[in-house]
């Protein structure tokens, strides 16, 4: 019972050259005698790994370290698979995917599905519907929100806009938009709100969560859970500020493609030509808030399940809204608002 790594196995000697010229005269090392059956040569390479890729800011860490980080979980999730420990060798993969670099990347999803398809072997649970959200009042809604704050004009809503004129009226012009009724035929919008079929298809899966209030408090950190416990803690309702967590810009559909099958990108992220930046998800409980802050990008938001309060202000009053002066808050502004 092994796990077939064929881009490892093609690649791993030109990467072992890159990361000897790199520094990784102990890594190379302990890698080789994985490669060669050694478990705790293969922890050790991980560990190597890891660290490198916590020596300095992220963007300055060469990208051979994220490669030599996704050789190393490959090891480790081989041996952990052949021993029949199929949820370790799930989160090494997963640990791989989400931290590691590009090159081993068809590797690391040809592994997850053999390991994902013996962990629902040997599961062996029905699929039982778990409807978790259920639609809510908006009077009630309107009570926890600031004065007003729905009753602005401002941004229209528009049913099935067609791309040219959300180009021409939109893109353009710079103006928002809430566009109804273009996401009824995405699987997702029936799936998502089955709180089992999540946990059948991403419950055994690692992922980066925030837990706290949100990125501007003390009390905020990061944490890396499996899905069904971050799925658990939104069940709880334990969303006191202190224990709130926070599935946020993350790049879930590359990791978990079961996901990616679930959803249809708009033709809306193609107006006015260039390549798309990235696919993100956001998942929280209620009273989940992200700090007023600006992309650098356009963003189209696409609602699956719940409902979401999105306060909006106009590019002129930048200044005004007292952007932090640290380089990497820059981004995000220091007025606290009610929420």
């Amino acid at each position: 019972m092994s796990l077939e790594t064929p881009a490892l196995d093609s690649n791993i000697s030109s990467l072992l050259q890159q990361i000897t010229e790199e520094g990784g005269y102990a890594f190379t090392s302990m890698a080789t005698r994985a490669a060669a059956g050694d478990n705790r040569a293969a922890e050790a390479s991980r560990e190597l790994a890891w660290e490198q890729l916590h020596s300095g800011p992220w963007h300055s860490v060469a990208s051979i370290w994220r490669d030599a980080y996704s050789m190393a979980c490959l090891h480790v999730a081989k041996f952990h698979y052949a021993s029949g420990d199929f949820k370790l060798a799930l989160k090494a993969l997963d640990m791989g995917l989400i931290m590691g670099g590009f090159t081993l990347r068809d590797d690391l999803n040809l592994c997850i599905g053999k390991v994902t398809a013996a962990l629902r072997a040997s599961d062996g649970e029905g699929h039982k519907v778990n409807e978790w959200y259920k639609d809510f009042s908006l009077a009630e809604a309107s009570r926890s929100l600031p004065a007003k704050s729905l009753s602005s004009k401002t941004v229209g809503k528009k049913c099935r806009l067609s791309l040219e004129g959300f180009l021409l009226e939109h893109f353009v012009a710079g103006s928002p938009v809430i566009i109804s009724d273009s996401m009824n035929h995405w699987p997702a919008k029936d799936r998502w709100n089955d709180i089992s079929y999540l946990k059948k298809v991403a419950g055994f899966r690692t992922i980066p969560v925030e837990v706290g209030k949100h990125y501007l408090s003390p009390d905020w950190k990061q944490e890396l859970i499996p899905f069904s416990e971050f799925l658990d803690r939104i069940q709880s309702g334990d969303c006191s500020s202190a224990n709130t967590t926070y599935l946020a810009q993350h790049q879930l559909f590359d990791q978990i493609q079961e996901l990616k099958k679930d959803i249809v990108i708009p033709d809306y992220c193609f107006a006015g030509g260039g390549e798309m930046r990235s696919i993100n998800a956001w998942f929280g409980p209620p009273g989940t808030v992200t700090p007023l802050h600006h992309d650098p990008h356009h963003n189209i938001l696409a609602q699956v399940v719940g409902k979401k309060y999105i306060r909006l202000y106009p590019a002129s009053l930048s200044e005004e809204l007292y952007p932090h002066s640290e380089s990497m808050l820059c981004n995000s502004s220091q007025v606290v608002l009610p929420s």
